[in-house]
């Protein structure tokens, strides 16, 4: 048995497959990945985040009682890295679901085009399931992602956004 699982079987967590977001005022939000259901966009993550991609880019469009999201280094809802889009890595009915803490990837009506942006879910929205790609799920930290800035209408495009200070993978830490 690997190091990793024998930490993971004696309950410690897999330290590769956690990511530590720092908000504002040094909030800090934990997700556990989910390379178990997204492998593709698991790695994207850690790939982005241990280049420094996310950190200083803003939760451009939150929407209240919906979801936060980020990922777009120009705040506008159109950017993203310049690696190429995945394919869609969705969950089979029954296996996961949009909850509340839920983290997914966000695309354009093409399910194959996420590439950087994501969104924290505030909800549940099972309209989402099997529609979107579910990439973690926060386990501490979720008061923090409650404090986002919210936009405004039904856009939800923010004028002053919150951002990300940094993205790390706890392996890295």
């Amino acid at each position: 048995m690997s190091e990793t699982n024998e930490a993971e079987a004696q309950g410690a967590p897999d330290r590769e497959n956690i990511l530590v977001l720092e908000l504002k005022d040094g909030a800090t939000v934990t997700i556990k990945l989910r390379p178990d259901l997204a492998p593709l966009h698991v790695e994207r993550i850690k790939e982005l985040a241990r280049k420094g991609f996310y950190d200083g880019t803003p939760f451009h469009r939150v929407i209240e009682g919906f979801m936060a999201q980020g990922g777009d280094p120009t705040g506008t809802g159109t950017g993203g890295s310049d690696l190429p889009n995945l394919k869609a890595e969705f969950s089979a009915p029954g296996k996961a679901r949009f909850l509340r803490g839920t983290c997914g990837m966000a695309r354009t009506q093409d399910p194959n085009t996420a590439n950087s942006q994501f969104f924290i879910m505030f909800a549940p929205a099972s309209s989402l399931d099997g529609q979107y790609t579910i990439w973690g799920e926060v386990t501490e930290g979720m008061e923090a992602v409650d404090k986002i800035a919210r936009g405004a209408g039904s856009s939800g495009m923010v004028r002053t956004p919150d951002k990300i200070v940094s993205m790390r993978v706890l392996a890295d830490t």
